[in-house]
């Protein structure tokens, strides 16, 4: 009995702050206490008909033409208009919104429509007509409330202005943002797509570690975590590569993965800490058929969710049907920016870039200057792009350059100026590999932070045979932008990466 006691005292001290925070807050609990002492708030609704559903069937319906036809749904309250002897309502689900009437002399219990406001959400049912205005309309006979808003919703017309709040109060922009809730259908729709052309293609999906004993697959810096029964320090995943590899060392030829991976690093409109990555691995196949793969991936997801292979994003025009421009990484050096780098001494390279203002380290080798200084062209590579033949010091994990042993068969595709993704024709010699890895980890224990440690593991895969393979990795958030025109990577991101709000933290600390 105490503890019944206890806890009532502390629902009350939770209502009275919540109460204290503004008068309309105040109000709305009272109408929730108002409707608990009349009504059985209930378990589940059985939402028979979204409201897609019932304007696509009654589309036919004529102004003023009613029907007998039962509608049972249900949805957040988004307008409400009181009328005297009438009231009309609508209510928002997850494809639509639909309005809804009720009239005193019809509707029981009309007097208790005051206890409802904008945000509650409610289950009904009702006969369907079109009002004279053309507007389908539920003629509500029953109404179940289903849950009570005790915070006001944003003001209607003016709705989350400030992006901050949009990307911590996600739920908010999704009830008062129509686009942007079909951004992240949209999402869904492109996702969906992409894992159905790489099946259809015979590669099979996999799950890998996201908590991994060591990190590898890209230059960046990793978070870190700590395993507590084992003792041990372990890394969130910077990429998927390391583990897929191993997989097409166990004999599986199409392997992908599509999931989170995490770097600790930059934010900005087209970065975030933790992203979707797709990497895909194919065996017996080179960076040439990857780019055929990029191709077809793009081509088939616009076709699929948009219906064309042309899209506008800010403003531009751009026209995703293959083939791709391909060009070398020296080539669109001198074609966008005049500069012949095969002309120029490491010295004249770091001049450039200091006075483009690129970062570099004087202990950089002339191919890390070559791949820095690209920076400066690749604002320029709207339309879809492959820079091709990377220097070899790029990376470690690829093969060199059949015709020119100074390059890799590396590329990195480009719309809009950004890069979308990178891939590359395999290393699969054991000897090179382990060397690589090794100087990759001479280089970390020298201070260079985006170097790799030496994954001993990984090498013995590669010494049990790695046959010649095609590997890919692809930024699915970057793609999504793409096709929805989003300017910040926020947009697409359900829940992207933001500070603690100062209030959260005092909270989080008492």
């Amino acid at each position: 009995m105490k503890d019944i006691v206890d806890e009532e005292k502390e629902l009350n001290y939770v209502k009275i702050r919540l109460e204290k925070e503004n008068h309309l807050i105040a109000e709305r609990i009272r109408k929730l206490e108002e409707l608990k002492e009349k009504y059985v708030f209930p378990y589940r609704f059985e939402k028979k008909n979204s409201n897609k559903e019932l304007h696509d069937k009654y589309d036919y319906l004529k102004p003023e033409e009613h029907t007998e036809d039962i509608a049972v749904t249900a949805g957040r309250i988004m307008a409400l208009r009181r009328m005297g002897k009438v009231t009309f309502m609508q209510i928002s689900d997850t494809d639509d919104k639909i309005q809804l009437y009720f009239n005193e002399k019809e509707y029981p219990n009309y007097e208790d429509l005051k206890l409802l406001d904008l945000g509650d959400i409610i289950g009904v049912r009702g006969k369907i007509f079109k009002t004279r205005t053309g507007e389908l309309t539920i003629n509500v006979f029953e109404l179940e409330v289903l849950s009570k808003a005790i915070r006001p919703l944003p003001e209607k017309y003016h709705g989350l202005q400030d992006t901050e709040i949009k990307y911590r109060q996600r739920y908010l922009d999704l009830i008062m943002d129509e686009s942007s809730k079909k951004r992240f259908m949209m999402r869904t729709r492109i996702i969906k797509a992409i894992r159905e052309f790489l099946d259809n293609k015979g590669f099979m999906e996999v799950e890998n570690p996201i908590i991994q004993p060591i990190y590898g697959g890209a230059a960046a810096k990793p978070f870190t975590t700590h395993y507590n029964d084992l003792n041990m320090k372990a890394y969130l995943r910077i990429s998927l590569e390391l583990y897929l590899k191993r997989l097409i060392v166990g004999g599986y030829e199409k392997v992908y993965e599509m999931g989170k991976v995490f770097r600790n690093e930059s934010i900005d409109t087209s970065h975030n800490p933790e992203f979707t990555l797709l990497e895909a691995y194919w065996a017996y196949a080179d960076y040439n058929d990857i780019m055929d793969l990029v191709e077809d991936i793009y081509n088939y997801v616009a076709l699929k969710v948009l219906g064309t292979t042309k899209i506008v994003y800010n403003n531009k025009e751009i026209d995703l049907k293959k083939p791709w421009k391909r060009i070398t990484m020296n080539d669109a050096l001198l074609e966008y920016s005049g500069i012949d780098v095969n002309k120029l001494s490491n010295d004249e390279i770091k001049k450039l870039l200091e006075e483009n203002k690129i970062n570099y380290r004087q202990d950089m080798s002339r191919g890390l200057l070559i791949n820095q200084l690209f920076k400066i062209v690749e604002d320029k590579l709207i339309q879809p792009t492959f820079v091709i033949d990377h220097p070899k010091e790029t990376t470690p994990l690829c093969r060199l350059h059949r015709q020119n042993p100074e390059l890799i068969e590396r590329f990195e595709p480009y719309i809009n100026g950004w890069e979308i993704g990178n891939a590359y024709s395999e290393l699969n010699d054991p000897i090179r590999q382990r060397y690589l890895l090794e100087q990759q980890a001479k280089e970390l224990r020298a201070g260079i932070q985006d170097a790799n440690p030496m994954d001993e593991d990984f090498c013995k895969a590669i010494d049990y045979g790695f046959p010649p393979t095609g590997g890919l990795g692809l930024g699915i958030d970057r793609m999504i932008m793409l096709f929805t025109n989003a300017l910040s990577i926020r947009d697409v991101i359900l829940f992207p990466t933001m500070k603690l709000h100062e209030e959260t933290l005092q909270k989080g600390e008492k």
